[in-house]
């Protein structure tokens, strides 16, 4: 994707996965109209936290006018980006799509699990440059919004200037220090964190055994260069995600095997 040059006139479509009336979202608004008058919102009505990628096709999609350029979709982070470009917006496509402010960081392996991930995927996948913000935050003390609030919009101009291939978007996770102690942006690679290793059984009142999912992670805090290390040391990480999921070099190998 080009340079977006004239981001003052950018139309801007901003969705999430914590749903319409979660307080990230309306972060985010703040930091899209920091940048540009043409801000529009389509975000599922409810909290679809770790929906991942997935799309509604077994019934029907109701959008719901909330208020002027504000929309609800009574289906996934997916649905709701799908129908924002193709519905809502389909008289002109946006600009730039943003995803977010996501409570609680998208590091490592939480990217393939993550609604705010997906959202910005498929605005990719549909020809829209995008961007995901995540505020990373502490279990017992609420997220630091001021930071995303203070960092985001100097993060899109800057990674707005410079552009980036289609087929990539852009994932972007804030530290959880004071807006005036963040040490700095940093492009990373995407490190590893594995959500669901401690799993809880416990029974209902009539004997029969559920389980919880934990939130306990196996995380490599300690690597240099990841998103995780960037992120536990202060800095906003900053990720370029590939759409194309296809490893190049085995896809080699294999046909040099089955030649």
């Amino acid at each position: 994707m080009p340079p977006i040059a004239d981001l003052a006139n950018a139309r801007i479509l901003i969705s999430n996965d914590d749903g319409i009336q979660a307080p990230g979202i309306k972060v985010l608004e703040k930091i899209a109209r920091a940048i540009s008058k043409d801000v529009w919102v389509v975000a599922p009505e409810t909290e679809q936290s770790a929906a991942g990628h997935s799309l509604t096709i077994r019934r029907p999609l109701r959008v719901r006018r909330v208020s002027r350029r504000r929309f609800a979709v009574d289906g996934t982070p997916t649905d709701a980006v799908l129908l924002g470009i193709n519905h809502v917006l389909k008289g002109r496509k946006p600009d730039l799509m943003l995803s977010g402010v996501n409570r609680g960081a998208n590091l490592g392996d939480d990217v393939t699990y993550s609604g705010t991930v997906a959202a910005a995927m498929e605005a990719t996948i549909l020809g829209v440059p995008s961007i995901a913000f995540s505020q990373f935050f502490h279990p017992g003390h609420p997220p630091r919004w001021s930071t995303a609030e203070h960092w985001g919009p100097e993060i899109i101009r800057r990674v707005a200037a410079i552009g980036w291939d289609a087929g990539v978007l852009i994932n972007v996770n804030f530290p959880d220090v004071p807006h005036a102690h963040v040490g700095g942006i940093e492009v990373t690679c995407q490190g590893k964190r594995k959500i669901g290793d401690e799993l809880v059984e416990r029974a209902d009142p009539r004997g029969e055994s559920y389980i919880w999912i934990g939130a306990q992670r196996a995380e490599e805090t300690s690597v240099p260069g990841t998103d995780i290390e960037a992120v536990l040391r202060g800095a906003v990480s900053v990720t370029p995600l590939c759409v194309d999921l296809t490893h190049r070099q085995t896809m080699r190998a294999l046909a040099q095997g089955l030649a």
